[in-house]
């Protein structure tokens, strides 16, 4: 699980998957805080609401504040206190153990993240391949309104819907979208995610091995 020991925080599983990725949200009240070690795998940590102050091993890092990514490094002691009037809310994936990830704490903001188009969905990779991260790769996903054709990827990937409603067609199953969803797709798997919103569908990923959001496995051979 994700952290180690919290004061006044919760700390929610959302998914865990066999490759072992780990996603959770933490939320942390106001004037409450979480204390914690990071996962031996290291985490990749995305502000989802609030603002607060991080320490690594008694160090000020840096300010937590929304569509903040963090690349925290193995082992290491970390405080999180809550600075505003409401609750601060992050996700967390823990990576898989062994995850060859660089020894000190980095932090990007979205908005300086280049975005980048496949089809008609747009996307940021806050860390990946080229960005800091060769063993994983954290990403923010815009969806229009409409229905992409059913894809697969080569990675394992737990998704959280940030905003908007939708449908995830996943081999031959429907489940219904909304702010805070959480999939686990798995390497292979078939799958498209619909927007069924009149606005952006936004999703935050991430998935291991570290690969670009717009890889995609050739399409199975129609049976004969």
């Amino acid at each position: 699980m994700p952290g180690v020991g919290s004061t006044g925080a919760r700390l929610t599983v959302l998914a865990s998957t066999r490759s072992g990725l780990v996603g959770a949200l933490a939320e942390v009240p106001p004037r409450a805080r979480h204390v914690g070690s990071v996962s031996s795998g290291g985490e990749l940590w995305f502000v989802l609401e609030g603002s607060g102050r991080l320490a690594l091993d008694g160090v000020p890092g840096p300010a937590l504040v929304p569509d903040r990514g963090l690349l925290m490094p193995p082992g290491t002691g970390y405080e999180v206190a809550c600075a505003g009037a409401g609750d601060l809310r992050i996700d967390v994936v823990a990576l898989p153990r062994g995850s060859a990830l660089r020894g000190d704490l980095l932090c990007r903001d979205l908005s300086d993240c280049p975005a980048e188009t496949t089809g008609d969905r747009t996307f940021r990779v806050l860390f990946g391949p080229g960005r800091d991260c060769a063993a994983a790769t954290q990403f923010v996903g815009e969806i229009p309104p409409g229905r992409a054709p059913e894809h697969r990827h080569p990675y394992d990937e737990v998704v959280l819907v940030l905003k908007g409603a939708g449908i995830a067609h996943v081999d031959g199953t429907e489940t219904a979208l909304s702010a805070g969803s959480c999939l686990h797709l798995r390497p292979g798997l078939g799958h498209c995610l619909e927007n069924t919103g009149p606005e952006i569908l936004r999703v935050l990923g991430v998935f291991h091995p570290a690969d670009s959001p717009a890889a995609k496995l050739a399409a199975p051979l129609a049976d004969s």
